[in-house]
């Protein structure tokens, strides 16, 4: 048996992203492949992108719930030669952007919120304050390119069928009511009565599905997501990770980060990305008349 000279080992080597948006797609698309230690790290490494450019690999291990080692392995999934090569994209990315979502809540909203509310006046500045740092923080992840290719993809649609569940069902609400004003031919999947999956049977592949969850995931919005992917509909994802479930299965995918206060999580900034694609949508109609 030949052993692989060092010409040949260097060609087969995988090369490594070299920054942050390339790193993120490759994790992405690999994720399915993964093993679930692997898996967990990848769901880190994406929502916690300041962790992994600052902090030494015991302190991410700790954070992560892996083993060091297994951090190790990660980068070398990815074509790294060790962790600190796979840290150093990382740490190009925060010198280059704006602040993180988490960052600036901590700079940006002073809030005692273990602290006792003397009056409702508290509660409303509390929350308005938090939910301009999510509008902000929408304004700086969802690039113009993908807003465009979102309003191409329902310009097309011959149906748009929107689902929602739980405390995502006020969005889908909306977004349904707002398409229908824009003139599209929208499509509620509300379940009433028990007939989600009857329901859901009606989308075709010449539809579009916009999916909206966020964690705790709704399990039925996965399985129509999932069954949806396999029937080859486009599906447009609104949640809170690239890898949450139904992310994994979209075409598009906005990734939202809504303010969370007090146990409870708002809705403004997903909201205010369904009345963006909505109008959006119908200044697209009237521009192409």
């Amino acid at each position: 048996m030949n052993t692989p000279t060092a010409t040949e080992r260097n060609k087969n080597a995988k090369v490594p992203p070299r920054n942050l948006d390339a790193l993120r797609t490759a994790i992405t698309e690999s994720y399915p492949n993964l093993s679930k230690r692997l898996q967990q790290i990848a769901h880190f490494a994406l929502d916690n992108s300041n962790d992994m450019a600052l902090e030494t690999v015991a302190v991410i291990a700790s954070r992560a719930g892996v083993q060091p080692s297994s951090l190790i392995r990660f980068a070398n999934t990815f074509g790294f030669s060790g962790f600190s090569e796979m840290q150093r994209v990382f740490q190009s990315a925060l010198l280059e952007r704006v602040p993180s979502y988490n960052t600036r809540i901590r700079q940006s909203i002073e809030l005692q919120t273990d602290a006792p509310l003397n009056n409702t006046s508290e509660i409303l500045q509390e929350f308005c304050a938090a939910n301009i740092v999510s509008l902000r923080h929408l304004q700086d992840v969802v690039p113009d390119a993908l807003l465009e290719q979102a309003l191409e993809m329902l310009s097309r649609a011959r149906v748009v069928h929107v689902l929602g569940l739980r405390r995502s069902f006020p969005v889908a609400a909306y977004l349904a009511y707002a398409l229908s004003r824009s003139e599209r031919n929208a499509h509620l999947l509300a379940g009433v009565g028990g007939m989600l999956t009857e329901q859901s049977s009606l989308i075709g592949p010449d539809d579009v599905l916009i999916a909206i969850s966020a964690t705790p995931y709704a399990q039925e919005t996965v399985a129509i997501v999932e069954a949806a992917a396999a029937q080859g509909v486009p599906i447009i994802a609104i949640t809170d990770s690239a890898l949450s479930p139904i992310a994994l299965h979209a075409k598009l995918s906005f990734c939202i980060h809504d303010a969370e206060l007090r146990g409870f999580r708002s809705l403004t900034a997903t909201l205010c990305l369904a009345q963006t694609l909505a109008v959006g949508l119908a200044l697209k109609a009237v521009r192409s008349e």
